[in-house]
C-alpha cells in the first residue's frame, strides 16, 4: 500500500512543488499585491500548465488561505517561544514588531487591507487565538483589575474574543489597546505612511509601548 508521509517520494515531490508556488506567490504579492494574484501566471512561470498547478492548489483562495495559515502559525509559535522564555509584554511588543519587520508582506496579508472576495476558514480564527493568549498572557500578570470604566464594564459582558480567556476586564481592555495601537503604528510603518517624515518609527513604536505601560486600562 503506497504511503502518504514526507518518506513517500511523490509526496516529498508534491511537497516542494507546493513549496515553490507559495515562494512565486509571495512574489507576486510583494510586487503587485494579493489581490492581483495569479495561478496562471505562476503555473507559466515554472513551466507548467494552468490546470496542472490547480492539482497543487484547488485555486486563489486555497493559495490565499495556505499562505495565511503560514503566516499566523510563525507568528503564534515566534510569540509562543518568546513567553516561554519569560518575556514580559514590552519584550512581546518588541517581538512582534521584529516579526513583522523580517517580511513586512507576512504581515501586511494577514494584518493589512482585506483580500476583495476572500474569506479565510474558521481554523484560522483558532491560530489567531493563540496569539491573542499570549497577549492576555502579559497584560494578566502586568495590570491589576482596576476601577470600571464604561469600556471595562462592557468587555465585562463582551469577551467572547478572548476564547474563554480569564483575564480580568482590565487587563482585557489594556490587550485590546496594545494590540490596535501597536498595529496601527506597524501598519502604517510597513505600508509606507511614515516615509519622507523625518523621524524614526522605531522610536515612535516604543513611545507608543510606554505609553501603554504606564498608564493601565
Amino acid at each position: 500500500m503506497a504511503t502518504t508521509d514526507a518518506s513517500n517520494p511523490r509526496e516529498r515531490y508534491r511537497t516542494q512543488v507546493r513549496t515553490e508556488i507559495k515562494k512565486h506567490a509571495w512574489e507576486q504579492i510583494a510586487t503587485a499585491g494579493t489581490s492581483a494574484l495569479s495561478l496562471n501566471a505562476i503555473a507559466k512561470q515554472m513551466g507548467m500548465s494552468g490546470p496542472a498547478l490547480y492539482r497543487y492548489f484547488a485555486g486563489r483562495d486555497d493559495l490565499i488561505t495556505e499562505l495565511v495559515r503560514e503566516a499566523y502559525r510563525n507568528l503564534a509559535e515566534t510569540l509562543r517561544t518568546a513567553s516561554a522564555t519569560g518575556a514580559d509584554l514590552a519584550a512581546l511588543a518588541h517581538a512582534l514588531r521584529a516579526w513583522a519587520l523580517e517580511d513586512p508582506q507576512r504581515y501586511l496579508l494577514i494584518y493589512g487591507t482585506p483580500v476583495p472576495g476572500y474569506q479565510a476558514p474558521e481554523d484560522v480564527t483558532g491560530i489567531a487565538d493563540e496569539i491573542m493568549k499570549s497577549l492576555l498572557d502579559a497584560c494578566t500578570a502586568l495590570a491589576p483589575d482596576g476601577p470600571a470604566t464604561a469600556f471595562t464594564a462592557h468587555l465585562e459582558a463582551h469577551r467572547g474574543w478572548a476564547d474563554g480567556h480569564p483575564a480580568p476586564p482590565a487587563a482585557l481592555h489594556r490587550a485590546l489597546a496594545v494590540w490596535t495601537r501597536l498595529h496601527g503604528v506597524l501598519s502604517l510603518e510597513l505600508a509606507g505612511h511614515f516615509t519622507g517624515m523625518g523621524f524614526d518609527p522605531a522610536l515612535l513604536f516604543a513611545a507608543e509601548l510606554d505609553d501603554l505601560l504606564a498608564h493601565p486600562a
